[in-house]
């Protein structure tokens, strides 16, 4: 283990993976400081040139810039009321109200700090975590990666989305796209038509830049709304009063930090959801909960450190078992496979400096977030008038060019393209699009985990229930699976005769 600790401190401490991690921060605090683009856009912007990397630089590239996208997307929310990621949409009103007091410093500055500490504390958890999952997952079978897979998609559809049956057919678009190809048990063409482009499947990434970014392109130009206006001009010192609301919120930050860790390992659920989860959690605890709304400091610390620790959290199940805990690591499980280290507890086995090198790179991330962080800040009124007419033409070219040199083949392209179409379309009539990627990722491990199952239990389902592990995970994915259905006949039952 020294050995491999030893290795990760070379490898991350090289001046090309450092210069490499400040280049992606720069990227991701921009791309974040810009409303429209998210987080998850920027972690498939980057895919493309990750692409010509070694595995180390390229996996600190993609933690480094969602990092710093996460917290600066607190910025337009605070200085324009319009969250320049979904993570940060929890408490934009809150952020707002505080810099129509005068006190935009206050407000940035929390978000910047305490989304520094929550990254930590989330890093703390995936260093202590994963490995000692990893050594359970070693003695996993086929039975249990097939109840892991459910129980991931489960989660994807019944956490946090409005309506279940719009995430089921998100799902459902997902699992068939996954269907396409030779890569299948049986090394059948299917849904090929024809086309030897499809035989090797739909390519992951041109598909995921598709529905990240040249979706995104597709809104900003429908939108006519017109740009809204800088509130102020000029900002004083982000980092006072940091230290009083430590000392008067420790509670507000441990379990903000926890339960953003704790959604993060959640399949499907991601910062967006912890941010919401622990803003709402705040305001239910807060010994001021009349103050929420107004422009109070506390929700904004609580929520700002579940937003980061969610994205540590996330790491957890993909690295361990190759699920992703959101779509930015959706995107970087993909990634992972282009480098030859496949996720799951092998990785730990194989490749344990790289493994160490990625917990390190997460703790400098968020270290590193706090002064790269205040000059975003200081920069802010200059980047959030960029012209979007520039900027999304830009952005198209880049997705193009990548998606074209990934197979040097036009075909990318196309499925980029469509794939964009297809997540704007989804967007725009309340089809949440995590679902369908986690669809796309997990469609071939289920297919493969059950027919492999199938096999050494002579077709007979009671093999899923015989280990004792498989059959906990069995009776936990069916209770996910049908507690709506149980919550909605205790309620009948309640219901007086005649109501």
């Amino acid at each position: 283990m020294m050995q491999s600790t030893m290795q990760a401190f070379s490898l991350v401490f090289d001046p090309y993976v450092l210069l490499v991690m400040l280049g992606a921060s720069i990227f991701g605090l921009v791309v974040g400081a810009i409303p429209g683009l998210t987080a998850t856009m920027a972690t498939a912007l980057l895919v493309p040139i990750t692409f010509f990397m070694p595995p180390v630089p390229a996996i600190a590239a993609i933690v480094t810039a969602t990092a710093m996208a996460i917290f600066s997307g607190d910025i337009p929310g605070c200085l324009l009321r319009i969250p320049g990621t979904p993570a940060s949409a929890a408490y934009t009103d809150e952020a707002y109200q505080l810099t129509l007091k005068g006190q935009a410093e206050l407000a940035l500055g929390a978000g910047l700090v305490f989304s520094a500490i929550g990254g930590l504390f989330g890093t703390a958890v995936l260093v202590l975590a994963a490995p000692a999952l990893a050594e359970i997952a070693l003695k996993f079978s086929s039975f249990e990666y097939f109840w892991l897979v459910v129980l991931g998609l489960s989660c994807a559809v019944f956490i946090g989305n409005s309506s279940t049956l719009k995430a089921c057919i998100s799902l459902l678009i997902g699992l068939l796209v996954a269907c396409v190809g030779l890569e299948n048990p049986g090394g059948f063409p299917r849904f090929t038509f024809g086309n030897t482009e499809l035989m090797g499947g739909v390519s992951v990434i041109p598909m995921m830049v598709g529905m990240f970014a040249v979706s995104e392109v597709l809104r900003f130009v429908v939108n006519m709304d017109p740009p809204a206006r800088l509130v102020v001009n000029k900002l004083g010192n982000v980092f006072s009063g940091m230290w009083d609301l430590l000392k008067k919120y420790p509670g507000a930050l441990l379990r903000g930090s926890t339960l953003g860790t704790i959604i993060g390992i959640q399949p499907g659920a991601g910062a967006d959801m912890a941010a919401w989860i622990s803003y709402a959690m705040s305001k239910k605890f807060s010994k001021e909960p009349e103050k929420f709304g107004t422009g109070h400091i506390e929700g904004i610390v609580e929520s700002g450190a579940a937003n980061n620790s969610a994205l540590a959290g996330a790491w957890i199940p993909a690295l361990v078992f190759g699920i992703p805990g959101d779509s930015i690591t959706a995107i970087a499980i993909g990634v992972l496979y282009l480098k030859g280290l496949n996720p799951g507890p092998t990785l730990f086995l194989n490749n344990p400096e790289n493994v160490y090198a990625i917990f390190l790179v997460f703790v400098i991330a968020n270290l590193i977030m706090i002064p790269l962080g205040w000059a975003t800040i200081k920069a802010a009124t200059n980047i959030l008038r960029v012209p979007g007419n520039i900027l999304m033409p830009t952005i198209l070219l880049f997705c193009i060019v990548g998606s074209f040199a990934i197979n040097n083949t036009v075909f990318g392209v196309t499925v980029m393209l469509v794939f964009g179409v297809l997540a704007y379309i989804m967007e725009e009539n309340g089809f949440p699009v995590a679902p369908a990627i986690l669809g796309v990722v997990l469609g071939t491990m289920l297919e493969e985990t059950f027919v492999t199952s199938m096999i050494k239990s002579n077709n007979s389902v009671l093999g899923f229930f015989e280990r004792p592990i498989s059959a906990g995970l069995g009776v936990v994915t069916f209770t996910i699976l049908f507690w709506p259905v149980a919550s909605w006949l205790v309620k009948r039952l309640r219901q007086p005769a005649g109501a």
